[in-house]
């Protein structure tokens, strides 16, 4: 398959990945208040746990001989990533899920021998998604938006920023700088592969200029299980 063929079967793939987030959203608002706390002092639901289930049968039945990488469960993180490889966070901004905020969404990235291939970032209680190819029309916004992980570093960050948001998901922060309604999304704590694949591909796809680490991102694969800080401009 050429790299044009990759970039179809993907966006076919999240096309079905954001029907069935809808599909199963009156599930998931059922499933809230079943929330446990994680090893790392973060909840976990039943629905997370549901989504990743459902969009890994969906994707393995998409690719042959898939690498599923999930958040829950350690979901494929020891796996070596070559061939097709889909990088799921099924529910991140799980603490404001939870707490019924409808700040909160799914990331998927899909690779394929460490090219992207396509992303998705579905944000189903807001009516929104970005796939790779959609077009947008960004807005015209001032606000930065920092992570809710906080460090000495983000505190300092916010007291010189004049208009700051701290909003509690990495997919609502990347979906806003993306589209314009944020001029800049920073997170000098760090965050996993995740939590910002997706959404990294599509700023680079969108004019954004990222920086993971303090290096330009260059849209390659980040492995699981490591934090990176980043910084996205419109």
């Amino acid at each position: 398959m050429t790299p044009a063929d990759d970039s179809e079967a993907a966006r076919a793939a999240l096309e079905e990945a954001h029907a069935l987030i809808l599909e199963l959203l009156p599930r998931l608002h059922a499933l809230r208040a079943d929330v446990a706390v994680k090893g790392d002092d973060t909840p976990v639901t039943a629905a997370d746990r549901l989504v990743q289930a459902e969009l890994a049968q969906l994707l393995h039945a998409q690719f042959d001989q898939l690498t599923f990488v999930g958040e829950e469960d350690r979901a494929g993180w020891d796996e070596e990533a070559s061939g097709w490889v889909a990088v799921v966070d099924p529910i991140d901004g799980t603490e404001n899920f939870a707490s019924g905020l409808p700040e909160w969404g799914t990331a998927i990235a899909i690779f394929r021998d460490g090219r992207h291939a396509g992303s998705m970032i579905a944000l189903p209680d807001l009516s929104l998604r970005l796939i790779t190819g959609d077009v947008v029309e960004p807005a015209n916004s001032r606000i930065t938006a920092f992570s809710s992980g906080v460090d000495d570093a983000l505190v300092r960050q916010i007291a010189e920023t004049p208009q700051a948001r701290i909003m509690g998901a990495a997919v609502y922060n990347l979906h806003g700088v993306v589209t314009g309604r944020f001029a800049r999304f920073v997170n000098p704590v760090g965050a996993y592969s995740w939590d910002l694949l997706a959404g990294l591909a599509l700023a680079r796809e969108h004019g954004c200029r990222v920086l993971v680490d303090d290096v330009e991102y260059d849209g390659g694969y980040l492995a699981p299980g490591m934090q990176h800080r980043v910084d996205i401009r419109r």
